[in-house]
């Protein structure tokens, strides 16, 4: 039986582009998961109290375009997504790009093989921004998520941090998956953090 799980993502956070570099090695080497990619916009985790909400002026947030094309994608051309995700963490965090250039992401989601003018239409539609206001809120509110990456599975939610991308190793990104799945659902541990990083 498939191991489901959630996992919450932003361009912009470096250890989500270390996670989801494992779950997309794992997958696309086969691994027995189902995986809910979960939209978490940190823009709006910062926003001060009496300024509009990142759905209500998405322009001013740094993050937001990407998120809602990933979700476009994710919602409509999912055999698209896996690589139009991973390739966009490794543009941010390896070739420190840019996630508000429109061209960019188009590019990407073509090169993927995906439609980018329906991605485009989806986008502007204001669908793909509804639905990350939907599931940002609605797991911060039921599962207490406040940062990227976090596991959720059943009821328990899990912010964890790894040092090292998986780098093509797929065992080693499947085996470092399902250990955290280990301990997301061993409901014994509740806090398991390094004094200092760890030679």
């Amino acid at each position: 039986m498939s191991r489901a799980f959630a996992l919450t993502y932003d361009y912009r956070c470096p250890f989500g582009r270390i996670m989801h570099d494992h779950v997309v090695t794992g997958l696309r080497a086969g691994a027995d998961w189902d995986v809910t990619f979960l939209p978490f916009c940190l823009g709006q985790t910062h926003v001060e109290e009496g300024m509009p909400d990142v759905w209500d002026a998405p322009a001013s947030d740094t993050g937001i375009d990407a998120l809602q094309f990933s979700v476009s994608l994710r919602d409509m051309q999912p055999d698209v997504f896996l690589d139009f995700h991973h390739r966009l963490y490794e543009h941010r965090h390896t070739a420190g790009g840019s996630l508000r250039d429109r061209r960019i992401l188009t590019n990407f989601i073509s090169e993927a093989g995906g439609d980018a003018a329906a991605a485009i239409d989806d986008v502007e539609s204001g669908r793909p921004l509804k639905v990350i206001k939907t599931e940002h809120t609605t797991f911060a509110e039921s599962h207490g998520v406040w940062g990227v990456p976090t596991f959720v599975v059943g009821d328990a939610a899990v912010f964890v941090r790894l040092m090292k991308p998986a780098f093509g190793d797929a065992a080693l990104a499947v085996s470092t998956i399902d250990r955290i799945l280990d301990y997301v659902e061993w409901s014994e541990m509740n806090e398991f953090k390094h004094t200092r990083i760890p030679n």
